[in-house]
């Protein structure tokens, strides 16, 4: 049957959108539970291993503590959340993909999907980066910066709001590589203005790390000067994204 109402028409398609929206929202909150109920057998041995880099400078005699009646119960299940979320990144991008490819021209189809695929790498690879890097040098300058007649004892709760912040802002730095070559690719810039804003970039850098990170300059160097790399990175991918565009719209002139 055929609506008779051109509304109708327009409202059928726009209902079907909705109902894969809804469908595939539902597929990624399923895997993420899935994943969290395997994991919840395990929420203590995750969260040890998430405590040993702090735990390996710790004060001879000192431990974490739970300063709240409920968080050594809590805390360990919040984070084997966490790590369920992350291991179902890339099914979670799948249905992402999966919804918006249908609307897609083909060039973008070919484009969106490395760029997917680079940024949940990239994000990786900053949590990775903050984890086996940065959190054992940050974290033996903290525990030896502590005043003589002060126990270092860190709550558990607040030490896994104190790593996800870290996790969350080293992903996310980790992302301008990808931040770069899509302002290039929308046109919003070009490679060589971003090269002569170099030296402002590197100062934000800086800035960022400083606000981002504890108040020690060894992790606020960690980084900044990774994300001053990952920017000459995305300037050098985007002028080959540039140069790769201009060579396809030639070979299409040609033909």
């Amino acid at each position: 049957m055929t609506p008779n109402n051109p509304n109708d028409a327009q409202e059928l398609p726009f209902l079907s959108h909705l109902i894969e929206l809804r469908d595939r929202l539902l597929r990624a909150v399923i895997c993420v539970l899935l994943v969290f109920l395997a994991l919840s057998f395990y929420a203590n041995d995750i969260y040890a291993i998430l405590a040993g880099p702090l735990m390996k400078h710790m004060p001879a005699n000192s431990s974490m503590i739970a300063i709240e009646v409920a968080s050594p119960f809590f805390t360990p299940f919040k984070l084997a959340l966490v790590v369920s979320i992350f291991i179902s990144i890339p099914y979670l991008l799948y249905q992402f993909w999966a919804f918006v490819a249908p609307g897609l021209y083909q060039h973008e189809r070919r484009f969106i999907l490395p760029l997917l695929f680079a940024s949940t790498l990239l994000f990786f690879l900053g949590v990775a980066f903050a984890y086996f890097v940065v959190f054992p040098l940050m974290f033996k300058f903290l525990t030896a910066a502590a005043p003589a007649g002060v126990t270092v004892m860190t709550d558990i709760s607040h030490y896994l709001d104190f790593v996800l912040t870290l996790f969350f802002a080293f992903g996310v730095c980790f992302e301008v590589p990808i931040f770069t070559v899509v302002l290039v690719w929308t046109g919003l810039v070009t490679p060589q203005a971003l090269a002569e804003q170099r030296p402002y970039v590197i100062v934000g850098a800086f800035i960022v790390g400083m606000v981002l990170t504890p108040p020690d300059v060894i992790s606020q160097t960690l980084l900044a000067v990774p994300m001053w790399l990952l920017f000459e990175a995305g300037l050098l991918c985007s002028r080959l994204f540039v140069r790769a565009d201009a060579d396809s719209g030639k070979e299409l002139t040609h033909s």
